[in-house]
């Protein structure tokens, strides 16, 4: 007897083709062939799509899915699955002191809860702990390089050296053998930033070894992107890794409508045989931390370091003159416009009042990059930030293009987050597929499931086809849109009535049922993620 009989769907399968009227049926989990056998629940369909689950290719729910079982942001979207460990920094694998200082530099992305439990230091540790807490959804796990370079390294701009670069390696081999399913690397974010290509090299030759694949965050998304893409491709050339071009964007003024020099150069990579995919979120402000902008050099040495730079009148200086003048390089090398940074979310909550206004509305007498030291200082380096920096055309160009796969980039705490950490997939269906026919909605579906599946090497999940995982989402291609907006950014989606993690139903009839039927899924010595 199936679990669960879906009748009457429009099934878009996940693979790109043609949408088609049928049946389905849910056994244990697993996707099967109805076969006139009475099912435990039957849901009429009639008029709704079914596709596969959602696959997240760049979350930040390294903390949330433990510490917010329901995972509402992202199962109210339709996300079964999602990539952790994105950026170069997380949790995994650590010691003790260096996890006090991730934990401090990461505050402003996945916040740092009170009387909780860090009860793992490798890669596969933090793997168990995940998979015994019973996630919401399904989750993969990308080693972090910065994270690597600060156990092996620390917090210092310098090259490895050779016994450092070697322990880096054993370690990424060992995460990499304990099921993560790549490399994430944070160019613009320290310590990862200081490594010179030749050390990702090295690292994406063990990752190349063990079939994993390298997702970068690029040394510039501004004024040196398409020098910081050519460089990841490079990478990629030389140490045989498959690379997938993570948050893939052309922002700020110096890159409007520069997209297809970029995807000239996906293309000229594609067509000299390289693995390559990418990802992007559909909206065109940015999201991270504020002291993200800093120059790397200010930032050497970790949080304290950082902070007594901030109090340091000639350091403040100079960091001014970078933010004013020359371009930070943790500004993408682009000269600071403040009007287009905006707070979204502060560690102190004394300091609620700045949330929603940008760093130029802050300003005083000092002008406002001493508004933006001081806020650092403030709020112990906690602050996160929306930077309004994205250009329409060059959204739509990239999502077009045939490597594209989804990704939201969702930061889920502060007051006031970027929306796109609960509206990224239904924005995909109901804005840029039904409304503008940016793209149909088969294409949409397939960048959101089969495509990723693919680059993670799932085994059966992404599509539907009998034997598949019963990742599902049932949505109304009439109504699916995202509800999640700037001024109100924490609202589940509209339009997705039902969705499934492994055959048990997290959303229901538009309600979220707290089920949590997730699982770790790790890479596997075949190249198979299961």
């Amino acid at each position: 007897m199936p679990d669960l009989l879906i009748r009457g769907a429009w099934i878009i399968d996940g693979t790109g083709a043609e949408r088609r009227r049928a049946d389905l049926a849910v056994t244990a989990g697993v996707i099967t062939v109805p076969d006139g056998a009475p099912a435990t629940r039957t849901i009429d369909a009639d008029g709704l799509v079914l596709a596969p689950g959602f696959v997240d290719m760049h979350a930040h729910s390294d903390l949330a899915l433990l510490t917010e079982p329901e995972h509402l942001a992202k199962v109210s979207q339709g996300v079964t699955c999602e990539v952790l460990g994105q950026d170069g920094l997380s949790y995994a694998p650590v010691d003790a002191p260096t996890l006090e200082r991730l934990r401090r530099q990461l505050a402003g992305w996945n916040g740092d809860p009170d009387g909780f439990a860090w009860d793992w230091r490798t890669v596969g540790e933090y793997l168990e702990r995940l998979e015994r807490s019973g996630p919401a959804v399904n989750a993969c796990y990308l080693v972090p390089h910065g994270t690597l370079r600060a156990l092996v390294v620390g917090w210092e701009d310098r090259p490895a050296t050779a016994v450092e670069l070697a322990r880096m390696r054993r370690l990424l081999a060992q995460g990499l053998r304990e099921g993560a399913v790549g490399l994430s690397s944070g160019l613009t974010y320290t310590p990862g930033g200081y490594a010179p290509t030749a050390e990702l090299t090295e690292l994406c030759r063990v990752v190349a070894e063990h079939g994993g694949y390298h997702c970068p965050h690029t040394r510039s998304y501004g004024a040196g992107a398409l020098e910081a893409y050519a460089e990841m491709i490079e990478v990629s050339r030389q140490s045989g890794a498959p690379l997938h071009l993570t948050h893939a964007t052309m922002n700020f003024g110096v890159n409007r409508g520069r997209a297809q020099e970029f995807l000239t150069l996906v293309d000229a990579a594609l067509a000299d045989g390289l693995d390559l995919t990418l990802d992007s979120y559909p909206y065109l402000p940015g999201s991270t931390t504020l002291a993200a902008l800093l120059p790397s050099w200010s930032t050497e040495g970790g949080p304290d370091r950082t902070l007594e730079r901030l109090r340091n009148p000639a350091a403040r200086e100079r960091i001014r003159i970078a933010m004013e003048e020359q371009g930070s390089d943790g500004c993408h090398g682009v000269v600071a416009d403040w009007a287009t940074v905006q707070i979204s979310g502060v560690r102190d909550p004394a300091l609620a009042d700045r949330v929603g206004r940008s760093v130029a509305e802050l300003a005083g007498e000092g002008g406002a990059t001493e508004a933006f030291l001081d806020l650092l200082l403030a709020d112990r380096l906690g602050t996160t930030i929306l930077q309004h920096v994205g250009h329409e055309a060059n959204v739509r160009a990239i999502m077009r293009h045939p490597a594209h796969t989804a990704g939201s980039d969702g930061l889920l705490t502060g007051a006031r987050p970027h929306p796109r950490a609960w509206g990224t997939f239904p924005r995909y269906l109901g804005y840029y597929a039904r409304e503008l026919g940016v793209l149909t909605l088969e294409e949409a579906v397939a960048r959101m499931t089969g495509r990723p599946a693919r680059r993670l090497g799932l085994r059966r999940r992404g599509a539907i086809r009998p034997g598949y995982a019963a990742d599902l989402v049932l949505f109304d291609p009439l109504t699916v849109r995202d509800t999640a907006t700037f001024e109100h950014p924490k609202q589940p989606a509209a339009g997705i009535p039902y969705v499934f993690v492994n055959g048990t139903a997290v959303i229901d009839d538009a309600r979220p049922t707290g089920a949590r039927a997730g699982r770790t899924l790790r890479r596997r010595p075949t190249g198979e993620t299961r």
